[in-house]
């Protein structure tokens, strides 16, 4: 016991009548060790607060989206007059927000984008791209085709995407579908450009450091550039995985895993040389053509494994120009 309680059980009369309610209830309540708590929930924090920015910072994107889908609805409301008159009522709004996430990804991540002279400024196109955990770096390649080129590039996305709540108009907004062969050749046949991940949620949940193509046979859009008779254009992004996840995924169909990272890392966009449209190939032949394709841009402009930290420190190292 304290020597406070003890002095008022002796009746000191050093120690007042309230002095000593305070020191009893302190006491009871165990306020006494309240600097060892404090310093234990210090400790605590000090080690749990890497791990919580590492999950967070992927969510700070899903804010970002949601921002944007709420920037999307107030634009609607205040052009609502307009939009019985214009054919192009939201060319101000993908713009905008083109330049909004144009911007982030300068700031955050130093955004480059090589090789977009190789997307055709009219006429369609298909672009074949790997699948990061979150296509971020896709979404500035779009931001990039929209600024630079003046064209939105039509994307296919997967089914549960179209689930998410609040997600409905962003997708219609910059024409994102839910993949039909049909649909995507009526998009090419329009003159469009078209985005296609073959490895899909797949991939973004179950590739590693060493960027494995988990395409496995899909084929379907191959047929798609075939039927189209587009040629294809390759691209690559430069800067987990448990089994019951995978088995969640592959049996249910449940984009379901844990996803970290968020990190301030160089992202670089390259884009391939054109695969050009012919005839004599089959959908298998120009599946695997375009796979080699991809995997190759991967063994040029990736290091493997991926590193974290070494994706960091290229911030800071300026990338030579190429002849």
């Amino acid at each position: 016991m304290s020597n406070g309680n003890e002095s008022c059980l002796s009746g000191d009369g050093s120690i007042s009548f309230i002095s000593c309610l305070i020191l009893t209830w302190e006491e009871w309540a165990g306020l006494g060790h309240l600097e060892d708590y404090l310093s234990y929930l210090e400790y605590l924090l000090w080690v749990f607060t890497p791990l919580v920015i590492v999950f967070i910072l992927p969510f700070l994107i899903v804010i970002l989206l949601y921002l944007s889908i709420l920037f999307l609805h107030v634009y609607k409301r205040k052009n609502q007059l307009r939009e019985a008159y214009s054919n192009n009522l939201w060319d101000g709004a993908r713009k905008t927000l083109a330049t909004l996430w144009d911007g982030h990804g300068a700031i955050w991540h130093g955004y480059e984008i090589h090789g977009l002279e190789k997307i055709p400024d009219e006429g369609p196109a298909l672009i074949v791209y790997y699948h990061g955990a979150i296509p971020i770096d896709y979404y500035y390649f779009l931001a990039n085709v929209i600024i630079q080129k003046g064209r939105t590039c039509h994307s296919v996305a997967d089914h549960f995407l179209f689930k998410v709540p609040g997600f409905k108009l962003l997708l219609e907004v910059f024409s994102v579908i839910h993949g039909p062969q049909e649909e995507c050749v009526k998009a090419l046949r329009s003159g469009h450009l078209l985005g296609i991940s073959p490895g899909g949620v797949r991939e973004a949940l179950f590739s590693d450091e060493t960027y494995p193509l988990l395409w496995g046979k899909r084929k379907g859009f191959a047929q798609v550039a075939i039927d189209s008779k587009v040629n294809v254009r390759e691209g690559f992004r430069s800067l987990g995985t448990l089994k019951f996840f995978r088995w969640l995924y592959e049996r249910f169909r449940l984009p379901v895993a844990p996803v970290y990272g968020g990190f301030p890392v160089k992202f670089r966009t390259f884009l391939g040389d054109p695969i050009p449209y012919d005839p004599k190939l089959s959908a298998a032949e120009l599946a695997e053509k375009v796979q080699e394709a991809v995997q190759a841009l991967i063994d040029q402009h990736q290091k493997i494994p991926g590193n974290v930290l070494r994706a960091l420190l290229e911030r800071f190292h300026r990338r030579p120009k190429e002849a």
